[in-house]
């Protein structure tokens, strides 16, 4: 695959993936008769050339932008309904989402918000609440700043109550973006630390989406591969970035969020919680946790890490080294190896515990979880 080329994939979302690509975003809306979106962003994000550059761009074509980005860097409803009332008091026509998961995921509720006007926690997923997506949505277009959740090609939005910290998902097909453009180009001058968390984000989901133990052949295929990217290119992306490095990154990126429909697992319910009680960045809450949540799972699961083993070209094709192997990935692009270095102290760990066991992604993890078990994989990381 060359990465001096434009590419487009529909899985089922079509997907602009290329250097410059943004630059087609003007034309696309004229095309499709839309003039006044509402681009949500997060407050770091608008202050980069590139995003004025977008934006600036669309007004010369003469289309309206409102840009919207207060949000948190962990979004809570409050952030939606604010998000809402400014696409209300603007008489928008569409939703443009720039940035990583934090604004995608606040641009997906809005869409969501847009016509469905009961509590937004209503349609919370893990309740049966999508059935409950039932109007018309607008038109919704993604462009992903950073490599990690992959949100631009999801279908939910992960969304904490301001109070509680809960973390609740909001999931409908019909929240799918109409196209994403997805420009490595971006992704360039991201600063390491957060190149890296988002990367190891990246990988977290597809390792997590192989390993879950819901049936997906399909997706299983897609986070292998996902994984093998992310190994080729990940420390090279944050220490020497490039074009192909980056380009390789988006597209494990992608990859990770489309495995995922499988399921995720005891890494991602190890790291929300410390993203909703102490707003640690979600891609370094993953980061930290993977070696440990890995380790838990490898009993009963050792096939599937023999298979991991082989993708990332690991000498012992076993669970032990692929922990390993996270181990030293982790120092190599300096991401702290315990979580007493990014805030975590012992008088957390009860509280931590309660809302992991609580969360919505360790059901599908390979091996049952307790929340003795969340407790113990907190002090070991600790």
């Amino acid at each position: 695959m060359s990465f001096n080329q434009v590419y487009q994939y529909n899985f089922p979302t079509t997907i602009r993936f290329g250097a410059g690509v943004v630059n087609e975003l003007a034309a696309y809306l004229t095309a499709n008769n839309l003039e006044r979106p509402l681009v949500v962003s997060d407050p770091n994000v608008v202050q980069l050339d590139f995003f004025k550059a977008i934006t600036s761009g669309l007004a010369a074509k003469g289309i309206s932008v409102e840009v919207f980005s207060k949000i948190h860097k962990n979004p809570v409803k409050s952030d939606v309904y604010l998000g809402t009332d400014a696409f209300d008091a603007t008489n928008r026509d569409s939703i443009i989402g720039i940035g990583g998961g934090a604004a995608l995921d606040v641009a997906r509720a809005i869409v969501l918000r847009v016509h469905h006007r009961e509590d937004l926690f209503k349609y919370d997923d893990l309740i049966g609440g999508d059935v409950y997506v039932t109007g018309d949505v607008p038109h919704f277009i993604t462009i992903p700043t950073t490599a990690g959740t992959g949100s631009e090609v999801g279908r939910s939005a992960i969304i904490a109550d301001d109070d509680t910290h809960q973390k609740k998902i909001l999931f409908s097909p019909k929240l799918l973006a109409k196209i994403v453009f997805a420009d490595p180009l971006l992704t360039m001058d991201l600063p390491a630390h957060i190149t890296a968390a988002t990367g190891m984000d990246a990988l977290t989901h597809n390792m997590e989406a192989y390993l879950a133990k819901m049936e997906h052949p399909m997706c299983e295929g897609i986070a292998l591969e996902g994984i093998s990217l992310i190994h080729q290119s990940l420390e090279d992306a944050v220490l020497k970035p490039d074009q192909e490095n980056k380009s390789k990154m988006l597209i494990a990126s992608l990859m990770g969020a489309v495995a995922f429909q499988k399921g995720l697992g005891v890494v991602h319910s190890l790291a929300h919680p410390m993203s909703s009680l102490l707003d640690t960045h979600h891609g370094l809450a993953n980061a930290v946790n993977i070696p440990y949540g890995m380790t838990f799972n490898i009993p009963g699961s050792e096939h599937k890490f023999k298979r991991i083993a082989d993708v990332l070209e690991l000498k012992e094709k076993t669970g032990e080294a692929v922990v390993s192997y996270l181990h030293g990935l982790n120092e190599r692009i300096s991401i702290p190896r315990r979580l007493r270095e990014v805030g975590v102290n012992e008088s957390h760990l009860d509280t931590l515990a309660d809302l992991a066991i609580a969360d919505f992604a360790h059901p599908n993890n390979p091996r049952p979880v307790s929340r003795n078990d969340f407790r113990q994989l907190y002090q070991e990381a600790l």
